[in-house]
């Protein structure tokens, strides 16, 4: 009777020790988050790196040959239209004005006795011609010379900001030297390019508001104001397969300038796309997979096509379905054909969630 005791009481504690062991492995074994694809309307932006443009940006050079005699600007001084700029030996050529001026006079005295006399027929008529053509001729003279005088005097055609100096105050320049160059920064012109198939996209859009860019800038701040697509050039560059596009951007407060950088954004619709968070795919030869999980619990790398991509997700363009199970949390736990545990949690609940780091 003892012994049938102890025999009862070892069975009872392997049988504790075996039911134990059993709930502890099971209470350990990790359950890992599983979701599906989900279909939604969204938006995703295109960055391209954009050459910002002033909206007239000239140069201006020297039309006469001499010394620079008169320099009233400096560098990076906003100016008027008209505002006198520079000048160039004026008083050479005033004095080619009064002489073109005297002669004038001359041949109009010279006329007005001729005609008297040719009026009382004392000159052929042939006479009073030539007269009248030296007088034109003089007239033509006394023009040119006030083009010239003229051409000493460099105005500014528009408002804008002086560049760089490139003559000071004395210098000797010739005809066409370069003296600086004048921008106009009220608006600015940034010129980026655009794949074909975005292109085609952009184009084929039936709402048009994505003609409304912005521009990030250097610092990665972006510019406080919108811009406007309002350009798109004719033919595509053979070698890169891109077509230029130009944004037209309002500059109020001068912040751009001539020369910057940055990269235009345009928004893009997305109309019932397939998203599926960035952290649940993993790569391969430069190629993307998701683990499929399948009606046995295992887990299948399956290879997907990655369309538009956003912050933390992804837009597929193949290979899933909206009804397929994907891993979401433990990529690098399990191995293809593994057979897992696991919770299941719609994805639309977990997408602001997903600035969480990846295991």
């Amino acid at each position: 009777m003892k012994m049938k005791l102890m025999l009862m009481g070892l069975c009872a504690l392997l049988c504790y020790a075996s039911c134990k062991s059993h709930n502890e492995k099971k209470e350990t074994e990790e359950k890992l988050l599983v979701t599906s694809p989900l279909k939604m309307d969204t938006t995703v932006v295109n960055s391209y790196v954009g050459q910002v443009r002033s909206i007239r940006h000239i140069e201006l050079r020297a039309q006469e040959k001499g010394y620079l005699e008169g320099s009233y600007v400096d560098e990076g001084q906003h100016v008027k239209k008209g505002q006198l700029l520079f000048k160039i030996m004026p008083k050479i050529y005033g004095a080619e004005q009064d002489k073109a001026a005297a002669e004038v006079n001359f041949t109009e005295i010279e006329y007005r006795n001729t005609k008297r006399l040719a009026d009382s027929n004392v000159v052929a008529p042939n006479e009073l011609a030539m007269a009248k053509a030296k007088l034109r001729k003089a007239k033509a003279e006394l023009a040119l010379s006030k083009a010239h005088l003229q051409f000493t005097e460099i105005r500014a055609p528009f408002d804008g900001i002086i560049d760089r100096l490139q003559a000071r105050l004395g210098s000797l320049i010739d005809e066409g030297d370069l003296i600086t160059t004048l921008a106009d920064n009220s608006q600015m012109w940034v010129y980026f390019n655009v794949p074909e198939a975005e292109y085609l996209d952009y184009q084929t859009q039936a709402n048009k508001d994505n003609s409304q860019v912005n521009l990030l800038m250097a610092n990665h701040k972006v510019f406080n104001y919108p811009g406007k697509v309002e350009t798109i050039e004719a033919d595509f560059d053979n070698e890169t397969g891109n077509i230029p596009f130009r944004a037209t951007f309002p500059n109020p407060q001068g912040l751009l300038r001539h020369g910057e950088t940055g990269n235009v954004q345009i928004k893009v619709p997305l109309k019932n796309a397939l998203i599926i968070p960035q952290k649940a795919t993993f790569e391969v030869l430069d190629k993307k997979y998701v683990y499929v999980v399948d009606k046995d619990n295992r887990v299948q790398a399956r290879e997907i096509e990655i369309g538009a991509e956003m912050n933390d997700l992804y837009e597929v363009r193949a290979g899933l379905t909206a009804n397929d199970k994907i891993l979401l949390e433990g990529l690098r736990k399990v191995k293809n054909n593994d057979k897992i545990v696991y919770n299941y949690q719609n994805l639309k609940s977990i997408i602001p969630q997903l600035r969480l780091p990846s295991e």
